[in-house]
């Protein structure tokens, strides 16, 4: 953090509640990078308030971001990796008072890695194109995240859960700050894929984060651990046991933890896990096997109960819209030999029946592994909205297939955020970016060309169909599902 005592006559300059800070103005957005809006001083505990600084805080290059587990992690860049995470970028085409809608993004990267910090989710694309403020949130991720230490000293109670805390954290300073940076603190929209999809589920489902967002974008983000039920308590309290056994560790002397290499705490969770998930035969997401996957906590506090309850949904989330979806494809074409279905006749017709625009040999590559748990969540939600007057839910499925990828994992985010292959297609890139933002700016998506878009019910099954020729179908792949997974209720 650089802070310096340059006067306040810089258009870059804004003044927020803790002090002045300057970010860059290029192609017509204002780029703020780094920003902190709480302060890990320990490891284990959750934030505290940032310190008010005098001078002006230096906001042209990204914050250090979450140490990472497991493949796939991020790069830290000069930053580097941090308890001490807790920033966030901004990227808005204007410090005025226009009170644009505003756009939170929650990375992806099953809760273990990823950071706000990534090329592919700049937002000033977007910010542009919509005009919006689009802000995204650093924070902790897999053991710094998530680890339970709750059963060793009352000072840890809330360990189990910290990575939740982080992004409340973040969301009450852009409730208090971003106005003063063009946005409507009173009109907040979460988006998030994968990983960034479990955290909005999280904080639907906590009462500290009530109020402070009234939309969510949930993009291929609910398994049946991570989204439908979360962790429970028992499960939780043995990984912590486990991981402090595999440290030498003893409760008397938790505080060593504190000298533990991030490397050395890795490899314990690592071992954790798998002896946990075979402890309590936690399936894999993929493959076979067992196998513990880091997700939110259900503690009876910070998240009181799962997401999904009998007959609706959780009581925090009820006046939350949301748009949510899943993608045609997933990690079909990624992992062939475990996730191919397994195509017979019968299920070779409901999926052109289902997908009649689509080439009837993909019928081996449709998705369940996610569909199937995003259509539990949204089911609920529907059940919440019809029964209990909640907020309305409207789904989707994208179907845009990337040439030898098909509609993969993760396939719209380029588009959404206007880079990589996003900059290729810059019709649709408009359009997907507009559909989102649609949401944001009035709770109602809305798709050029296209029939207007029904909130789901189990009653007439909406979902739009997101592609180049995009279209809204009803009950359309509830066959398939049935064929491809007959035991599966939602």
């Amino acid at each position: 953090m650089t802070v310096t005592n340059q006067e306040e006559s810089d258009p870059t300059i804004v003044t927020t509640d803790k002090g002045k800070i300057q970010g860059t103005y290029t192609d017509g957005i204002y780029q703020f990078l780094g920003v902190p809006y709480a302060e890990a001083k320990e490891l284990f505990q959750p934030a505290e308030e940032v310190s008010a600084w005098s001078g002006t805080l230096d906001a042209t290059e990204y914050g250090s971001i979450s140490y990472q587990g497991g493949p796939g992690a991020s790069s830290a860049g000069s930053a580097g990796y941090s308890n001490n995470c807790q920033n966030l970028n901004i990227w808005t085409p204007g410090t005025d008072d226009q009170k644009r809608p505003v756009m939170v993004w929650l990375h992806g990267g099953g809760l273990v890695t990823g950071s706000a910090n990534d090329s592919a989710c700049d937002g000033a694309n977007l910010a542009s194109n919509q005009d919006v403020v689009v802000v995204g949130v650093n924070h902790r991720l897999g053991v710094y995240g998530f680890l339970d230490l709750s059963f060793a000293d009352e000072k840890y109670k809330d360990s189990d859960n910290l990575c939740i805390l982080d992004i409340i954290d973040a969301l009450q300073w852009i409730h208090d700050n971003i106005e003063q940076f063009g946005g409507d603190p009173d009109n907040v929209t979460l988006f998030g894929q994968s990983g960034g999809g479990v955290k909005i589920i999280a904080l639907m489902s906590s009462p500290y984060a009530k109020g402070l967002f009234s939309r969510a974008i949930i993009e291929s983000g609910a398994t049946d651990r991570q989204g439908v039920t979360f962790t429970d308590k028992e499960v939780s309290v043995a990984l912590g046991k486990e991981i402090l056994k595999n440290l030498n560790i003893s409760e008397d002397g938790i505080e060593q933890l504190n000298e533990v290499s991030n490397a050395d705490l890795q490899n314990a969770a690592d071992l954790a896990v798998q002896t946990i998930g075979e402890e309590y035969q936690i399936p894999q997401s993929i493959g076979t096997g067992y196998s513990y996957e880091w997700a939110p906590v259900v503690d009876g506090d910070i998240i009181p109960e799962d997401p999904v309850q009998d007959g609706g949904f959780t009581d925090a989330a009820k006046d939350v819209s949301i748009l949510i979806g899943s993608n045609l494809n997933e990690w079909n074409l990624v992992f062939p030999s475990l996730l191919k279905q397994n195509v017979t006749d019968e299920v070779r017709e409901a999926y052109q029946s289902a997908y009649p625009n689509e080439d009837p040999d993909g019928a081996a590559d449709v998705d369940t592994l996610l569909r199937l748990p995003v259509l539990n969540v949204t089911a609920h939600k529907a059940d919440q909205y019809e029964s209990d007057g909640g907020a309305p839910v409207y789904s989707y499925i994208y179907t845009k297939q990337e040439s030898g990828y098909g509609a993969y994992h993760g396939a719209e985010l380029p588009y959404i955020f206007g880079t990589g292959s996003g900059t290729s297609d810059p019709d649709w890139t408009n359009e997907i970016q507009s559909i989102w933002a649609s949401f944001a700016r009035t709770g109602v998506p809305e798709v050029p060309g296209a029939d207007t878009w029904e909130p789901y019910t189990r009653e007439n099954g909406a979902v739009m169909i997101l592609d180049e020729e995009s279209y809204l179908a009803h009950h359309h792949d509830e066959k398939l599902l049935e064929l491809l997974a007959p035991d599966y209720e939602w």
